[in-house]
């Protein structure tokens, strides 16, 4: 089927600036390319994060980083069905439902086709098997945010036992830190901070000590952390509570030392090291109210996401 395709549709841009100037629909963009460690992923949901929106207004020059050459087509995350197999590709076959973030670096060189597109192109690695409980846009919401999660709270040492302050609990990485330090790592106490309304969403997803930021300064609070968790650009006012010996991990540039900052490398292994916990329903996808946008929004799902007041993720489903 997939052999007798050789356009497809897709958003590109051709030029750095916002959205809703330079994104654009195109019926007819050439089917990439599969390498033989790759396969074709016919995309059934996408979601955005906002590395999206920032590599889209040219923010990679400011990170000195690679991007892909014009037109190109946004979009990291991705699920959906194997169409095509490269020839090294021993993880999946034809058929399987799929999902993860295709880049797997995220600064050097995406994909010139990502997943806003009715099909895109994968490594084996960055790939993993859909959990069954989840539908294509619940999945297409995790692998980014969640594997951001999962890699700052290793890279804290986090474990059983340990606090942790999760600064901007309710966005797309803060609402799995909650979960997955509560629910994976076996946190004492989890902490987050939100604004007024988002704060029953914190204490659902297991936060013990839900903040409303627009009320109280979390820097003045009386108790200090192992861990705090920041999503949102406040490493400084961070290291007030943060224990003696603490960790503060970051994923905000700059993310100056002592704070751990991070870029995250896509890892499939992460996703089925999780696969459990998202299949019992310990772990869930948090899609943003609005979403899913249908395919021939992605502008207003751009814009919607510069906004800043989304909750959890932003899914565009179905494609096309």
């Amino acid at each position: 089927m997939a052999d007798s395709i050789t356009t497809i549709k897709a958003w590109t841009y051709s030029e750095y600036g916002n959205a809703f100037d330079v994104l654009k629909f195109d019926p007819k963009v050439a089917l990439p390319d599969v390498k033989d460690d790759q396969v074709l992923i016919k995309v059934a949901a996408a979601s955005l994060n906002p590395i999206d929106y920032k590599r889209l207004n040219g923010a990679f020059k400011a990170f000195n980083a690679s991007d892909s050459p014009f037109p190109t087509a946004p979009g990291y995350d991705v699920s959906g069905v194997v169409v095509k197999v490269g020839t090294e590709v021993k993880k999946f076959k034809v058929g399987d439902e799929v999902y993860g973030d295709i880049n797997e670096n995220a600064l050097e060189y995406p994909k010139v086709i990502g997943s806003l597109a009715e099909y895109t192109t994968a490594e084996e690695t960055v790939l993993a098997h859909k959990p069954k409980n989840l539908s294509f846009a619940e999945a297409a919401s995790l692998p980014l945010a969640i594997e951001t999660a999962y890699d700052g709270l290793e890279r804290a040492g986090f474990s059983a036992g340990k606090s942790i302050l999760v600064l901007g609990g309710a966005g797309g990485v803060g609402t799995h830190v909650i979960q997955l330090a509560k629910h994976v790592f076996g946190a004492s106490k989890v902490a987050a901070t939100s604004s007024t309304k988002k704060l029953e969403l914190l204490s659902k997803l297991g936060a013990d000590l839900p903040i409303d930021y627009t009320k109280e300064n979390f820097e003045d609070l009386p108790e200090k952390f192992d861990v705090v968790y920041d999503t949102v650009g406040e490493t400084e006012k961070a290291f007030k509570v943060v224990k003696e010996g603490g960790k503060v991990v970051t994923i905000v540039p700059p993310g100056f030392p002592p704070a751990i900052f991070f870029i995250l490398t896509s890892n499939g292994a992460i996703l089925e090291k999780l696969k459990p916990y998202l299949e019992s329903g310990r772990v869930k996808a948090v899609l943003d109210p609005k979403s899913p946008f249908p395919f021939s929004q992605a502008v207003e799902a751009f814009s919607y996401l510069e906004t800043g007041r989304v909750t959890g993720k932003v899914v565009i489903h179905p494609i096309p």
